[in-house]
């Protein structure tokens, strides 16, 4: 059983509690503990363009938008 959609599966397993519990043991997402998923914005939630240096954790686009609010020079 494959899918994209776990609600229909879910709801083909309600009647069978023994399988589904063994299809959320087995298929259930993994945590992202490093890479570019496990990053994210604080600001937004965005995942891509992540800036971490000095502890910041903010994408690009929230970065250029409060740059000069926390102290950074100016950007264009």
């Amino acid at each position: 059983m494959t899918s994209k959609n776990y609600t229909k599966i879910f709801k083909q397993l309600k009647s069978k509690p023994a399988k589904l519990a063994k299809y959320i043991k087995h298929n259930k997402p993994k945590k992202k503990e490093f890479g570019a998923g496990s990053k994210r914005c604080k600001r937004c939630g965005r995942f891509g363009a992540h800036v971490g240096k000095y502890n910041l954790h903010l994408c690009r686009q929230c970065f250029r938008e409060i740059a000069t609010q926390i102290g950074f020079g100016r950007f264009y």
